[in-house]
């Protein structure tokens, strides 16, 4: 056998050095992952819409959600990296449970959810078909999409003094624009080797599925007027 024979007789591997085999071990365990916490934290925001739980101050919301997510990338290599993802994401579902029911008041409300959780299934159902077809590495994407983050979280904190109601609207459709761009990221991180860690991919993509559905939950409200 010569030299040309072996080397196409070796497994593929990204450029991170991973087997096919080893990619789609993390890839299947993330979407496994996202779906039982997606599944979780609609059960606990369902749970909070029954019991007619307050919706926690905007300040107390940023604390939560900085520090649960600091803790699933600082745990995400053990065990207990599983624990805090579920805390973190039953958080935010009981955040999203008062903000659901609120929507639901509205007239229309029911279609108006909907609207927004069948989009939102629709897209990230769609990005991420569109890189698992086209298997192109979007790297290149990596600085706007961390920049996109920053801004987001600038925008969050800048909140809880000035007044940004005005603006909802524009900064919603920029939220589903960057949490598009992240799900295809993401997703094309994990193929190419760039995320080795189901964990801190099954976060990034349930903060991308969750800014998104809310976001969309204004805008069709907008739309719906």
């Amino acid at each position: 056998m010569d030299d040309r024979s072996i080397s196409q007789a070796k497994p593929a591997v990204n450029i991170a050095g991973l087997s096919q085999l080893e990619t789609n071990k993390v890839l299947r365990n993330t979407y496994l992952l996202l779906g039982i916490t997606i599944a979780f934290s609609a059960l606990v925001a369902y749970v909070a819409m029954a019991l007619s739980a307050p919706r926690p101050p905007m300040w107390l919301c940023l604390v939560g959600v900085l520090g649960l997510s600091y803790l699933v990338h600082k745990t995400a290599d053990s065990g207990m990296g599983l624990v805090m993802t579920f805390a973190f994401t039953g958080f935010l579902g009981y955040i999203l449970g008062p903000i659901l029911s609120l929507y639901l008041q509205l007239p229309n409300g029911g279609e108006i959810v909907g609207s927004a959780l069948t989009t939102t299934a629709v897209a990230f159902i769609g990005l991420s078909s569109v890189v698992l077809i086209s298997k192109k590495d979007l790297s290149f994407m990596t600085s706007f999409v961390h920049v996109g983050w920053m801004v987001l979280l600038a925008t969050a904190v800048l909140s809880l003094v000035f007044d940004f109601s005005a603006f909802y609207t524009v900064i919603s459709a920029g939220v589903v624009l960057l949490m598009s761009a992240t799900i295809l990221w993401q997703t094309s991180s994990i193929l190419n080797g760039g995320e080795t860690n189901y964990i801190r991919a099954t976060a990034m993509l349930y903060m991308s599925v969750y800014n998104m559905f809310t976001a969309l939950l204004h805008l069709f409200m907008v739309f719906d007027d």
